[in-house]
């Protein structure tokens, strides 16, 4: 079973979850502030309501005095309060959820923007669908804390406020009772925060499991169907699907017993009280009926807010748990290592010109290398690569070839040893520069949903409409992109499901060229290639090499034979080095992989 991988940064309380949110308010304090002031005074003119119709029983009604123009001005005078507290609430609630859309469109650019830096190590340690859920799943929750909680809260603490104000005014010994009830209601609220938290945090970590299940799923659809694992994926996606019932059923139950159950008995407590009050003191003096129907009219509407932000305190709770499980991915620190290059190079602008890959030599010095900081996969690397020339690595699967792309391209910092371009280490270069002047070439390449010419320019305006044709000209990918119904504007749907392997692989050479880089990486660039095509393909790379510094990753010796070097790994080390002649001659174990690959009968032990 798939679980959600905790290597991010912890939260300090949730306190601290509560003022990190609500930051996010400053930006938009003018217009929260005119939202509350019109809140105010919609709160002011509810609350006044019973007031007036207190004043009409006992001034008029009761006694039987019915003045015409009193009457009007009061009936008037009311009206008013009950348009002006409607349209002001109006106008106050669009304000502020304005100003919380907004909000919540900052944090998910924030949350995205922050994935995109960070570093390979964390994604091959966190599920893609673990972070599917913490961008849309959990960001929608917060979403709905600043649009319905945090107005939700406002609004009715300031009813609360004007409530509590009013009854003072009618009655104090009735309105110290109601004062009593607030702190029951508070111990309420602080258990049902504490019970259903651990509730929650179980819920949200089911549903991540449940995404990542359903993105493994998804992305695997072919091996399932072809190895028949229906059954299995489904019996496995069942089982957290129960578990995420579960848990959302303890949380069904707590809300059951402890929002508005809870405090519907409260309230008809409140009211037997009065209602005795108002009884008992009709035994020894006359009361008045407006008072009473004010009171029990204002302990109706005391207890409505009340339930109201019990009930949003399901929300508030999903909110805060989300909310911490979002602040973990924005404080996670397994950063890319280009990241402290982006904020260093603002200081060395100012300091001194950032250095530029000029002849795009590349050496490698005992560079050693561990993805789990126990295990080397790399040890002592070190060769020299000079421009024009190209360098091949060669090996078994797990030998490191890879790893040795991963340090150049620095997805992964050097930790043990040194890597220079043109003599300058690699940590020395900023993200503009080296991605600009080092070109990849995947071995199974990704397309990106558009067209041919997007997939070729990926964004960049410095690549026009004729840079993109001569690029694609210049890998023989021209031939087939002109014979598409819409030639460079033929749609491309998600990772390029209607192109074949080679058409991918050719776009992916041409998106390369545009960029005309100093340094060509290839990761097997013809794996993915029929044996016509390849053909082709070996003219277009031995174009894409002249003149610049190449390291390939080969698996077919037959593709590296006029490699000026060709390194070959095994278990992390160089353990041989030399032309393709040369390593033949000395029958090690390149000449037993040629042999291998070419069918030979000779016994090989590896």
């Amino acid at each position: 079973m798939m679980k959600e991988v905790d290597q991010m940064a912890s939260v300090a309380s949730p306190k601290s979850v509560f003022r990190r949110l609500l930051k996010y308010l400053s930006p938009h304090r003018g217009l929260l502030t005119l939202a509350f002031v019109l809140l105010a005074i919609g709160t002011v003119a509810d609350v006044l309501g019973p007031v007036l119709i207190q004043r009409f029983i006992d001034n008029y009604l009761t006694p039987k005095h019915f003045p015409i123009l009193p009457l009007v001005l009061l009936a008037a005078g009311y009206l008013l309060m009950q348009v002006a507290s409607a349209g002001l609430n109006f106008v106050q609630l669009v304000m502020f959820q304005n100003a919380a859309l907004k909000m919540i469109q900052t944090l998910r650019i924030e949350v995205f923007g922050k994935v995109q830096r960070l570093g390979l190590a964390f994604f091959d340690r966190t599920p893609t669908g673990v972070l599917v859920s913490r961008i849309t799943n959990d960001t929608e929750a917060i979403k709905d804390f600043y649009v319905t909680v945090l107005s939700t809260y406002v609004k009715d603490a300031m009813m609360l406020v004007g409530i509590f104000a009013a009854m003072f005014f009618l009655d104090l010994r009735l309105a110290l009772f109601c004062v009593v009830l607030a702190p029951l209601i508070v111990v309420t609220m602080v258990l049902y925060r504490k019970w259903s938290s651990r509730v929650f945090h179980q819920a949200r970590r089911k549903l991540s499991q449940l995404n990542a299940k359903l993105n493994e799923s998804l992305q695997g659809m072919y091996l399932i169907q072809a190895m028949r694992q229906q059954e299995r994926l489904r019996r496995e996606f069942s089982a957290v699907n129960q578990e995420f019932q579960a848990a959302r059923l303890r949380n069904i139950q707590i809300n059951s017993l402890m929002l508005r159950p809870l405090i519907d008995v409260l309230y008809f407590a409140a009211l037997v009280v009065i209602i005795y009050f108002f009884g008992f003191q009709s035994f020894h003096r006359i009361i008045d009926i407006g008072v009473l129907y004010a009171f029990v009219n204002y302990l109706e509407r005391f207890f409505e807010p009340v339930n109201q932000m019990m009930q949003q305190l399901n929300v508030f709770q999903q909110a805060m748990v989300a909310s911490e499980r979002v602040f973990q991915l924005l404080d996670q620190t397994l950063y890319a290592p280009t990241q402290k290059l982006e904020s260093a190079g603002d200081d060395r602008g100012t300091a001194a010109a950032a250095p530029v890959i000029t002849s795009g030599k590349v050496s490698f010095d005992n560079v050693s290398f561990s993805y789990d900081g126990e295990t080397e996969v790399l040890k002592n690397i070190s060769f020299t690569a000079y421009k024009g020339q190209t360098v091949a690595l060669v090996g078994h699967t797990g030998s490191g070839k890879s790893s040795i792309v991963n340090l150049l391209m620095r997805f992964y910092p050097v930790v043990q040893g040194q890597i220079a371009i043109d003599d300058i280490p690699l940590d020395s270069y900023s993200d503009d520069e080296l991605r600009s002047k080092v070109g990849l070439v995947l071995q199974d390449p990704f397309l990106f949903v558009g067209d041919i010419a997007h997939n070729i320019r990926l964004g960049s305006h410095r690549i026009g409409d004729e840079e993109v044709v001569n690029a694609a000209r210049f890998v023989q990918a021209d031939t087939f992109i002109e014979k598409l119904p819409h030639g460079y504007t033929e749609p491309v749907r998600e990772r390029g499901s209607t192109l074949s392997a080679g058409q991918r692989q050719l776009i992916s050479f041409a998106r390369t060229m545009a960029i005309q880089p100093k340094i060509l990486v290839l990761d097997e660039a013809t794996a993915s290639v029929d044996t016509e095509t390849e053909e082709a393909i070996q003219i277009a790379l031995e174009k894409m090499r002249r003149g610049r510094t190449t390291i390939a990753i080969a698996h077919r010796l037959s593709t590296i034979q006029d490699a000026d070097l060709i390194l070959v790994l095994h278990h992390g080390e160089i353990v041989e080095r030399g032309t393709h002649q040369e390593l033949l001659a000395e029958k090690g174990l390149y000449h037993k992989m040629y042999l291998l690959q070419q069918g030979g009968r000779e016994a090989v032990q590896m």
